[in-house]
């Protein structure tokens, strides 16, 4: 797997660095004590990265899994086999058009478990870049008018401090010049994890979960992003409310999702 490193944005300790063509010795020296004070750690092994100008160590490169065909036509989930569908989207209808995912859950998992969990906000430029180097041709085959993505509950955004799928939907909208909006979309009901109940429970569980603050936001094609994607039930909810607000199609891009049958 090969990296291009655009050094587009860099987030370190909280502060989102933005690399321009133009910008001044300032800047750059600014950003480059940065990077000393709070040096970019690896998503895959968590160490330093020691290659100058890189976000992965490049011996960790082949430990992360591209989600490769075949896969579900809509949800994007690899399958056992060949075919068009999963057999939860031949049974269940989505409220969304179809999404994708960059890996292979289980390559990814302690990764996602960082970078949510461990305050590791710096991976989100790594994996940004990878979605725009690998999903972009999707991304821009949608011609979104913006990516949005799915909320935290403000006490526990307050507790994690911060959105790691803001962070994930900023770096790739930078990457792709593609407008982020935050803000209209909030989650009102602090839901309790999903990963422990079943596909019904987490259905029950996110009803009026999500709700549209501010109408005056006009989107018509919005690609939703989040980190994980399991049944979908969090990603239906929150393309119905999208819809419901005037979205005419919604899509959505995970870091990640599981395996479909």
């Amino acid at each position: 797997m090969k990296i291009r490193t655009k050094n587009r944005i860099t987030v370190t300790a909280g502060r989102e660095i933005r690399w321009r063509k133009n910008a001044g010795w300032g800047e750059k020296i600014y950003a480059g004590v940065l990077q000393l004070l709070f040096p970019l750690r690896c998503p895959v092994c968590d160490k330093i990265v020691r290659q100058p100008g890189e976000k992965i160590c490049l011996e960790c490169l082949g430990r992360l899994k591209l989600l490769t065909p075949p896969w579900c036509m809509k949800c994007g989930k690899k399958l056992a086999e060949e075919g068009e569908y999963c057999a939860d989207c031949k049974r269940k209808k989505h409220e969304f058009v179809r999404g994708r995912a960059l890996y292979e859950y289980g390559s990814v998992a302690l990764s996602i478990y960082r970078f949510k969990y461990g305050g590791r906000r710096e991976y989100a430029a790594f994996f940004g870049e990878q979605a725009a180097e690998y999903l972009g041709d999707f991304i821009r085959s949608v011609h979104p008018d913006a990516l949005v993505p799915v909320p935290l509950h403000k006490k526990r955004k307050a507790v994690r401090g911060f959105n790691q799928a803001e962070l994930l939907a900023r770096a790739i909208g930078s990457c792709l010049d593609i407008p982020v909006c935050t803000g209209f979309l909030v989650r009102e009901k602090n839901t309790a994890p999903l990963k422990y109940e079943n596909p019904e429970e987490r259905q029950n569980n996110l009803k009026k979960a999500f709700n549209i603050e501010k109408n005056d936001v006009k989107l018509k094609r919005i690609i939703v992003i989040d980190d994980i994607y399991t049944t979908g039930s969090t990603m239906d909810e929150v393309s119905r409310v999208l819809k419901s607000a005037g979205a005419e199609s919604v899509w959505y891009i995970a870091l990640a999702c599981g395996t479909g049958i």
